[in-house]
């Protein structure tokens, strides 16, 4: 018998017709301390997580996996299927014949039979086992989004993982993906919050039936790919002190109203609590005013590489 949990999160349905909880719990961190995290998903459970969001680059696939052998032997939940688990294909293996022994390796690593998501983690790909980070201009190769995408497919037709995606992909790479896919990607997970809005992508992918999922939430500020930006706003402090909230209450209400599910990371056993805390308010059309008038930034501009390449990497897209 399962425990009751503090909160009920709402679902999503996918393409695929699967449901997916709007709120993720992340694993991306700087440095994954396998009892920290375990921990911080134990307690991720029993407040009422059930999406947990990982990639075979984080190094927390191992851990998760035993954090949920845990939360099963403790009885937060009665069977694997009361969670959503999303992994990453990384670009060493973004080549048609290496991304099922990919999953499998993700898997395995995990002690699962399947993941509920599968994503493209990046749409570039480098030489076969060049795990790095940042990568150099000289290691990209082309990518053969075409192959790779018909291999993404068989893992789903396989049962291994119940849907597919995509990640970092711009308006015009999910259009050339679509022109060919058979199963189309159910979800596209970007930088997404409030000063970093992606209006034009959330419409697009709206018209074809993607869920996008925001990372970098908050602004992953203790990372080197975010900052202070979202949590520092002038604006959102004012609009958290109207409501006597957070700004990173503010924040994900706010992608909650837009009907962006978003996975928020934090191994802070109040903040985890916290973050699930947007259901007992609205944003108003005051708020949205303010919110409106944000500045812009992309904060993850050339993706996994130390060099400059946004242009292409992004296509021009603001």
């Amino acid at each position: 018998m399962s425990l009751t949990t503090n909160v009920v999160v709402p679902n999503v349905v996918l393409q695929s017709s699967f449901t997916m909880p709007v709120i993720g719990f992340g694993t991306a961190a700087m440095s994954n301390d396998s009892d920290t995290l375990k921990a911080a998903v134990i307690e991720a459970v029993k407040l009422g997580y059930r999406h947990f969001d990982t990639a075979s680059i984080y190094g927390s696939e191992q851990a998760l996996g035993e954090a949920i052998t845990e939360a099963l032997k403790l009885g937060l939940i009665s069977s694997r299927d009361e969670l959503f688990i999303t992994s990453k294909l990384w670009l060493s293996d973004n080549h048609p014949h290496l991304v099922l022994p990919a999953l499998q390796n993700s898997l395995k690593t995990l002690g699962l039979e399947y993941l509920d998501l599968y994503l493209i983690h990046w749409p570039l790909t480098t030489e076969p086992e060049l795990k790095k980070f940042p990568y150099d201009e000289d290691d990209l190769l082309p990518f053969d989004l075409k192959g790779v995408w018909t291999s993404m497919q068989e893992c789903q037709n396989l049962g291994l993982t119940k849907s597919i995606g995509v990640s970092n992909f711009s308006c015009k790479k999910l259009e050339n993906l679509l022109s060919f896919a058979t199963i189309p990607p159910a979800v596209n997970q970007v930088e997404l919050n409030p000063c970093w809005q992606q209006k034009n992508l959330r419409e697009y992918c709206k018209t074809k039936g993607i869920v996008v999922t925001a990372y970098s939430p908050l602004g992953a500020k203790d990372s080197f790919w975010g900052g202070n930006h979202v949590m520092d706003n002038e604006l959102l402090k004012q609009i958290a002190h109207a409501h006597g909230k957070t700004v990173a209450h503010i924040s994900l209400r706010w992608l909650y109203e837009q009907g962006v599910t978003f996975a928020v990371k934090s191994y802070n056993k109040e903040r985890i609590k916290q973050n699930l805390e947007i259901f007992d308010f609205s944003l108003t059309n005051d708020d949205y005013q303010k919110i409106n008038q944000i500045k812009q930034e992309r904060k993850v501009k050339n993706g996994p590489a130390g060099f400059e390449f946004a242009e292409n990497l992004w296509d021009g897209e603001n």
